[in-house]
């Protein structure tokens, strides 16, 4: 059982029964956008009174649009003391190519603050093309630089990052993995016009795992659209479990949920 009040006029949706998770629904992916930059940039401020360097890992994904671009004009924070991540990146596409994860974020946010570093899963110039390898060398980079803030979203089928349902592990030994990616994830790409055909979308991808994620001291998930009301619905709802790995956010201490009110139009509310 949920309940939304509307303190100074904001809607926000207060959890009873998801343990620590804070929800918050706006009326229009803007203003969603917005708050969960604003949401980032508290979050981000603590952080640097703490520590020399933060490290932050953004998704990259039509539905980040609007976080992305009111985060990037946040320029009082001192991103010079912020290092950059990315949550996952496809398998076979080409250097450069325009749906790279990377070159996403790269338009959006990476190339735009002036971050300490970004690290990528795929370096520019790298000659290396085995995932395995790529993926070990990730793994090792979050190692040496634990996970403060993790930027995610949810996909339709409820994977975050891609860990997809009924593959994800919840207890998973490492940081970074190949995977495969599930029809519904791939589906999703064309349906958000990322790609022209569905042969076109690759079948594989590295990925962050849900330990990794749930690693980071905050999350902030952002979440809007009507093609997403199933998945926030299994995620706040729903058993605890890999059927729907979004569920899993109900487990961590210091996680915010941003949803517009299309996404969050299957919740139960009083």
């Amino acid at each position: 059982m949920m309940k939304i009040d509307r303190p100074g006029g904001i809607p926000s949706l207060q959890p009873i029964d998801v343990r620590k998770l804070e929800i918050r629904i706006f009326s229009t992916r803007k203003d969603m956008g917005e708050a969960a930059a604003e949401q980032a940039a508290s979050i981000l401020e603590r952080l640097l009174e703490r520590y020399e360097y933060v490290n932050v890992v953004f998704a990259a994904a039509p539905s980040q649009n609007e976080f992305l671009q009111a985060l990037s004009k946040l320029e009082f924070l001192d991103w010079g003391r912020v290092n950059a991540f990315h949550l996952d990146e496809y398998i076979g596409l080409p250097p450069k190519h325009p749906q790279r994860f990377s070159s996403f974020l790269d338009e959006r946010i990476f190339k735009v603050l002036p971050f300490h570093k970004v690290h990528y899963i795929i370096p520019a110039g790298c000659e290396q093309t085995d995932p395995e390898i790529l993926a070990e060398r990730y793994e090792q980079l979050l190692k040496k630089n634990t996970l403060h803030l993790a930027c995610i979203g949810v996909g339709e089928n409820g994977h975050i990052a891609f860990n997809e349902p009924y593959q994800a592990r919840f207890d998973d030994d490492k940081l970074v993995r190949v995977v495969r990616l599930d029809e519904r994830s791939r589906q999703q790409q064309l349906n958000d016009a990322c790609f022209e055909r569905i042969e076109d979308v690759p079948t594989h991808a590295i990925t962050l795992t849900v330990p990794a994620i749930m690693g980071a001291e905050y999350i902030i998930c952002v979440v809007p659209g009507k093609s997403k009301a199933e998945a926030v619905f299994k995620s706040l709802e729903g058993p605890i479990d890999v059927s729907c790995p979004a569920s899993v956010l109900r487990r961590h201490k210091s996680a915010y949920v941003f949803l517009d009110e299309l996404s969050a139009s299957l919740l139960r509310r009083c």
